[in-house]
């Protein structure tokens, strides 16, 4: 399997998926000596299906309902690069469009305000570090 966090270039968006979330960023720098990733946050997607088995992309997601949060005020992250995955086009071309145009909504998307939105970062980014403790450890 090749590792294309090693890969990542300025600009490119990439994902960092746990449980039912997923948070999308953009590539600030990849800082290769230390094996960490400069990203700038986008939006966190929460998919709430019960059934991975309806997935329908390889973050997790099913289509019915989700709660996409604007993180685009929030500070920049500097995380393991090996914690991102490289997002498709496909994946995050709907909801990069709700971003820029929240007046149009698509159906089983639901917004929420910016205290949520950050709420929900602070929240997605403690259940990460919790779960891949090991992983910041190995980069200290």
């Amino acid at each position: 399997m090749i590792d294309s966090s090693s890969n990542f270039k300025p600009g490119q968006i990439v994902g960092l998926n746990h449980h039912n979330s997923c948070l999308y960023a953009e590539v600030i720098q990849v800082v290769e000596v230390r094996d960490v990733c400069w990203v700038r946050p986008l939006m966190l997607i929460e998919g709430l299906s019960e059934h991975p088995e309806d997935n329908f992309s390889s973050f997790g997601f099913t289509p019915e309902t989700f709660i996409l949060s604007d993180l685009r005020p929030s500070p920049d992250l500097i995380w393991p690069t090996r914690l991102f995955k490289a997002a498709l086009d496909t994946e995050v071309i709907t909801f990069l469009a709700q971003l820029e145009a929240p007046e149009v909504n698509s159906p089983g998307v639901k917004r929420v305000n910016a205290v949520y939105a950050h709420q929900q970062l602070q929240d997605f980014i403690a259940q990460v570090w919790r779960a891949s403790a090991n992983i910041f450890e190995s980069n200290g």
